[in-house]
């Protein structure tokens, strides 16, 4: 891609550093393609702390954040969430374009430029998705799958609080999206106020979206904890191989639908 390999095995080795600290070691995958896959969902040597954040993000879900979405779920008009969604996706564009030209997908970039110019000014701030209708579908990019793309693989699983599962490579791939965010860099106070409400409506929006995938894994694994490591695991590896293929055209809604106990903003 635009990495050199040195720098791709320099940001490998910083990252397994970092997990070696934390975690106590980087172990090496297997070989296998079938292995490796789950190796990578299962790769948790922290479980038992990574288990105590879960249970207190599920507090904070349960009691906070999940009966606002669900309340903002079944009274909301639907027009009024779909203009919701539009809006906090649009904000989100330029850093999924900045990520695509990480990527080395240029297409995918022009793409993704398109869909903000079209939806800011003809979409009324964002607040309607035109460029899908004109044939310019959306997709999701961030750092983490960039990492990914580059060949760094997820290393251990963590629990962010709040923010509910992950790994170490799109952790530091989530610090790398908030200080390089595009519209952080804009100045003025309006800016700011208005990305900062964007993000918090994008979070109710978020967990609003997920609750058919979290209600189901709840209801149907005995263990809640290890069903979602994995189903994030999975998306996040169908996200890194999206990134690789470079195709316009994804499906971005699919995309956003995270099976999370407490969903990060995107």
């Amino acid at each position: 891609m635009l990495i050199s390999g040195s720098l791709r095995r320099l940001l490998s080795a910083a990252i397994c550093a970092g997990s070696a600290f934390t975690f106590t070691a980087c172990a090496h995958p297997p070989a296998g393609t079938e292995a490796r896959a789950e190796y990578e969902q299962k790769n948790d040597p922290a479980e038992p702390t990574n288990r105590v954040i879960f249970q207190g993000n599920k507090y904070v879900d349960d009691n906070a954040i999940q009966p606002v979405a669900r309340a903002y779920q079944e009274h909301m008009p639907s027009r009024v969430k779909k203009s919701v969604h539009n809006f906090t996706s649009n904000l989100g564009e330029p850093t999924v374009a900045l990520n695509d030209v990480l990527q080395g997908n240029f297409s995918r970039s022009w793409n993704t430029i398109q869909r903000f110019v079209i939806n800011t000014t003809v979409g009324g701030a964002g607040l309607f998705d035109v460029a899908t209708d004109w044939d310019r579908p959306g997709h999701s990019a961030d750092f983490g799958q960039t990492l990914g793309v580059w060949g760094i693989g997820p290393g251990p699983s963590v629990q962010l609080p709040l923010l509910g599962p992950s790994n170490v490579r799109d952790t530091v791939g989530k610090v790398v999206d908030i200080v390089a965010n595009p519209v952080g860099l804009i100045p003025g106070g309006t800016i700011a106020t208005v990305d900062t409400a964007a993000k918090a409506a994008g979070v109710v929006d978020g967990r609003a979206r997920a609750l058919r995938a979290t209600d189901s894994l709840e209801r149907d694994y005995l263990d809640y904890y290890a069903a979602s490591r994995s189903a994030v695991a999975q998306r996040r590896a169908a996200l890194v191989a999206e990134g690789k293929a470079g195709e316009v055209g994804r499906n971005k809604e699919a995309a956003q639908t995270a099976p999370v106990p407490v969903p990060a903003v995107d």
